[in-house]
């Protein structure tokens, strides 16, 4: 690598260092999701089984090992915590940001590849979810390179190895996710088929080359737990994770449903400022380079293919459609390239998306404070006692944070009636206010928001750890008191059902947790006390005889 490439890989490392890596555990983590994989990784630490993943000590079978893996490590590095459940996306953060620079001068040139990681680190859920501690942006990643190398086969002239990365990258996503990565890479190249007429520029040999390679990642833990523990758990993990995505693909799994539209709507308004410009696109694409044309032929497949599938899945959570996030940031980068040449002008549907978004997002956010401050004239309107109960977290708002939705709305519709007279800068500082903004929400209003939502539990559970105690969640589902009681395993624990720790001889004292909307429930136990109630949650302890 040249000096001058070897500057530029650093600065944009550094970019992602900064924005991605500070604050990682101002907060704690976000019941499920985040506490789920976190809780995995603790208890393989714990119990030094690192093969098999587990929950509350027993096999789980709703995800691959990959990331679980990447956030065992971090805890070894960084303890047992919310910054090292979330570093491995952070890192993810930083070498995405890279791997679209390399892609993107790869494909057009240098200045759309840094539109394109620009852009990308300036939208809101892409950068978002780098701060998160789920599973779905390495395993974006992971097809992406897939598709990049897939894209690169049909191009080169050493087409061996590229077949390889891409059935390796494939397969990584599914050590990662899961099978979903199959069934989109197999969606998007029947899909190019159909629409190329034919595999022009691939052979079978090297198509076969990227399926044999995409099964090894997967293939050899599934050959190692097999080993350690038997072909009988290995048939009872395939069969329990089969099902478990069937069941996401065709129910609405633990209430997460929606409507068709759920994702078109969560990417254009959550994918701002990139989503409007896919509205940019016109018939006429004669000023594309070969290149573009080709490998935008794989991002809107891609896009499609992705935004389909999961508008068709029952199950309908925010995270799903985000592997979209790759090729509309591609796409939107290439016409910001060719707007800031001067080589295409801005579409008036592009500006009105742009301002009806904008402002829409600015509002909410101006809107959160008085929220806050005027609680107790929303709570009548309120139907849900639990969302009442939430409310009453003591939470400090002031008028003067309006302040960020303010300026943010100023910066909108100055930048984009600006973008008529210069569009690069315009869109630069659009950039740059669209950072300060997620680091804003990110570090300020997204501690508040947790702690209506969730806190008043976690401190329950975090003061009751190293305890000798029991401690159950009755009524709804948690991964919380798992993680942040520091759990450890209890023999025959599991053989004990919810009456058992209700009536049954206790041998130590049981602490419960319940919402308000269930807490009747255990009131009509005599032998177990209500202990006290806070946000929503009501605590309860039953003590031995």
């Amino acid at each position: 690598m040249t000096a001058p490439n070897l500057l530029k890989y650093s600065l944009i490392t550094l970019l992602g260092v900064l924005l991605f890596i500070p604050m990682l555990g101002k907060v704690h983590l976000f019941d499920w999701d985040e506490i789920n994989f976190a809780e995995c990784a603790r208890e393989m630490i714990v119990s030094g089984d690192y093969i098999r993943m587990q929950i509350d000590y027993l096999p789980f079978w709703e995800k691959p090992p990959l990331f679980i893996w990447l956030q065992a490590a971090s805890m070894q590095l960084f303890g047992i915590n919310e910054f090292a459940a979330r570093f491995p996306n952070a890192l993810a953060g930083v070498v995405t940001l890279a791997v679209l620079f390399y892609a993107g001068k790869r494909i057009v040139n240098e200045k759309m590849a840094g539109w394109w990681a620009l852009l990308y680190a300036a939208t809101w859920l892409p950068h978002f979810y780098f701060k998160s501690g789920i599973i779905d942006p390495i395993f974006n990643l992971f097809i992406f390179l897939a598709f990049f190398q897939f894209y690169l086969l049909g191009k080169l002239k050493d087409k061996t190895i590229h077949a390889f990365l891409s059935g390796l990258f494939l397969g990584l996503a599914v050590l990662t996710k899961g099978p979903a990565a199959i069934v989109i890479a197999a969606l998007s190249l029947a899909v190019y088929i159909v629409y190329n007429k034919g595999l022009w520029g691939y052979s079978l040999k090297h198509i076969l080359l990227t399926i044999v390679s995409s099964f090894l990642p997967f293939g050899l833990w599934f050959c190692l737990a097999v080993l350690e523990y038997g072909w009988t758990y290995g048939s009872w993990f395939m069969g329990e994770f089969i099902t478990y995505q069937i069941r996401l693909f065709s129910t609405e799994d633990a209430g997460h449903g929606g409507p068709f539209f759920y994702h078109f709507i969560v990417l254009l308004i959550g994918c701002f400022p990139a989503a409007p410009f896919l509205f940019q696109y016109r018939r006429n694409r004669s000023a594309d380079t070969e290149n573009v044309r080709s490998f935008s032929l794989w991002m809107w497949i891609l896009f499609w293919v992705t935004l389909l599938l999961f508008s068709i899945v029952k199950t309908k959570i925010v995270h799903y459609s985000s592997l979209c996030y790759f090729p509309l940031t591609f796409l939107a980068a290439v016409k910001m390239y060719q707007l800031s040449e001067k080589t295409d002008q801005l579409k008036t549907v592009v500006k009105v998306l742009l301002l009806v978004v904008g402002t829409l997002l600015a509002i909410l956010i101006s809107l959160l404070p008085l929220v806050g401050i005027y609680k107790d004239l929303i709570i009548p309107y309120v139907d849900d006692p639990f969302a009442v109960g939430n409310f009453q977290a003591n939470v400090s708002w002031q008028y003067s944070e309006m302040i960020w939705g303010i300026l943010y709305l100023i910066g909108i519709w100055c930048t984009v009636f600006y973008m008529r007279r210069n569009f690069k800068n315009a869109m630069l500082i659009l950039c740059l206010i669209q950072i300060v903004l997620i680091q804003v929400t990110v570090t300020h209003f997204t501690p508040k928001i947790e702690a209506y939502s969730q806190r008043a539990a976690i401190e329950f559970f975090k003061g009751l750890s190293g305890k000798d105690v029991y401690v159950k969640v009755l009524g709804y589902k948690s991964y919380a008191h798992l993680f942040y009681t520091q759990k450890t395993p209890i023999p025959q624990e599991a053989e004990r059902n919810e009456a058992w720790f209700l009536e049954g001889d206790l041998d130590k004292p049981v602490w419960f947790i319940t919402k308000n909307t269930y807490a009747d429930n255990l009131r009509k136990y005599p032998q177990v006390k209500e202990i006290g109630q806070q946000n929503g949650f009501v605590f309860f302890r039953r003590d031995p005889p």
